[in-house]
């Protein structure tokens, strides 16, 4: 069984800039601390088909995990999912960016979270905290791009 979680944050910058900074996956290390490191595995810019593979800690864990962005609709959209195997994975995820008016930016986060084989015990608990610190990680990503 698959959940969902999401928060949105007001970001202090223009759309393009926002846009830029997470059309950028690498910058992913900059506002998720389980993120240890990461790196653009397909040459050219970001778009359809673009590929980022990481090294993330989850639960004491240190994982592998490979994404590939789905959907790319310049200022207004980003989508992904992943494509490593893992116990947990988010097979859908995405930005959703819209102007807020004085050169502000609404972003809207959001990732569904799916278990397979013996994590399907372990992806409610995982969930459960993903929605808990949703708020947290949307200001996260906020001090991020304003600090960029």
């Amino acid at each position: 069984m698959a959940g969902r979680f999401e928060a949105t944050v007001v970001i202090d910058r223009p759309v393009d800039e926002v846009f830029a900074f997470l059309a950028d996956g690498e910058n992913d290390k900059k506002f998720s601390a389980r993120v240890l490191e990461i790196q653009k595995t397909t040459d050219g810019p970001p778009g359809v088909g673009t590929r980022y593979a990481s090294k993330v800690k989850d639960a004491g864990m240190t994982t592998k995990r490979e994404f590939e962005l789905t959907e790319f609709e310049p200022l207004k959209k980003i989508r992904w999912s992943e494509r490593s195997k893992n116990l947990v994975t988010a097979p859908e995820g995405g930005y959703d960016l819209a102007p807020a008016g004085d050169g502000a930016t609404t972003v809207t986060f959001y990732n569904l979270l799916e278990g397979h084989g013996v994590g399907k015990l372990i992806a409610p608990l995982a969930l459960r905290s993903a929605r808990k610190g949703a708020d947290d990680f949307a200001r996260s990503i906020k001090t991020a791009v304003e600090a960029s």
